[in-house]
């Protein structure tokens, strides 16, 4: 079976833990202006509220489920270890039906497992990541889309086989960057942006990115664009979303929350990847991008990057629903 969309990336086990005994220092003196600490007492027992444990997350691993619930064939290619959470991981990901045939469980290896710090609507997170050698599994049919997002840093050769086969095969390329390939630079990876249709970051990354001083979105869209990608979609946190076609631009504010948020874990991976099902779907970067906000508005109302994701009936009722200001503004 032809894949609909294949998501490539790193995936893990988090652990929320949610805790109310800390505090939190703003007055760092020996740090940069505005940065904040989430302190325990030292030496002590800390008491925590409650643990959720859940299975097959990532930036990449979410954007399959995402894709999945809205209707489109899903598969999704990581390295896992050879070990009881990497078999636990594997029939979660099954029974939400997306395909595990390009999961590979690498033996004497461990799994990742995260530590998500869950205080209020915040998290810090104790990553530990596990080495893997990467390899572009062969395909019987290509997939019409491929979504790159987080990798570790063996994977450098992993992107440059997943742009030529783009080049090669035609299969369309949403690339969403995580920490590591944004510190590889946008030079390292030129031939990833090159073959994008579509690009994701926020506005931040993109000054990264491009090495520029505080910019506004239209112009850092346009600069990405000169980078290759077809089309550019950068959020600006409460602020909204932009997206360009690299004719037309457009801005969209946010969905309004029904109620505060209780975890913002995986919003801008249900921004980007309902961004790229909608294209994967036949429609176009106008309607695109007024899904993505919604799925990102009903993710942070959960615990975790997944259990709020929307199936394409549940979304398309928000936006019937949606207030009058919720529409696509042409920008230029």
């Amino acid at each position: 079976m032809q894949l609909d969309f294949l998501a490539i990336g790193d995936i893990t086990a988090d652990s929320f833990i949610t805790v109310s005994d800390v505090r939190i220092d703003t007055d760092r003196d020996e740090y940069d202006a505005g940065s904040e600490e989430i302190c325990f007492r030292f030496g002590d027992k800390i008491e925590y509220d409650r643990v959720d444990v859940l299975l097959g997350v990532g930036n990449s691993p979410n954007a399959a489920v995402s894709a999945t619930r809205l209707g489109l064939a899903t598969g999704l290619y990581s390295e896992l270890g050879n070990d009881r959470l990497g078999n636990d991981t594997i029939d979660y990901l099954t029974r939400l039906g997306i395909s595990t045939q390009y999961v590979h469980q690498n033996e004497g290896k461990s799994s990742n497992h995260h530590y998500v710090l869950r205080f209020g609507s915040e998290r810090t997170i104790l990553v530990k990541h596990e080495e893997y050698d990467y390899n572009l599994p062969s395909f019987e049919e290509s997939p019409k889309w491929i979504y790159l997002s987080s990798l570790g840093e063996k994977s450098i050769e992993l992107h440059h086989s997943i742009a030529e086969f783009v080049k090669q095969t035609g299969s369309k390329l949403a690339f969403q960057p995580g920490t590591f390939q944004m510190k590889l630079g946008k030079d390292t990876l030129s031939d990833i942006y090159a073959s994008s249709e579509v690009f994701f970051c926020n506005k931040e990354e993109a000054e990264r990115i491009l090495t520029v001083s505080p910019t506004d979105v239209p112009t850092l869209m346009t600069m990405m664009h000169t980078l290759g990608p077809k089309i550019v979609a950068i959020t600006d946190g409460s602020k909204g979303a932009y997206a360009s076609d690299g004719t037309s631009q457009w801005y969209l504010p946010i969905y309004p929350d029904p109620a505060p948020a209780v975890d913002r874990t995986g919003a801008g991976d249900a921004f980007a990847s309902t961004f790229t099902s909608a294209l994967a779907l036949g429609l176009d970067v106008p309607t695109a991008l007024s899904w993505g906000p919604i799925n990102s508005m009903s993710v942070v109302q959960f615990i975790g990057a997944q259990e709020g994701l929307l199936s394409r009936n549940d979304l398309e009722k928000y936006l019937a629903s949606a207030p009058a200001h919720f529409t696509p503004t042409k920008i230029r």
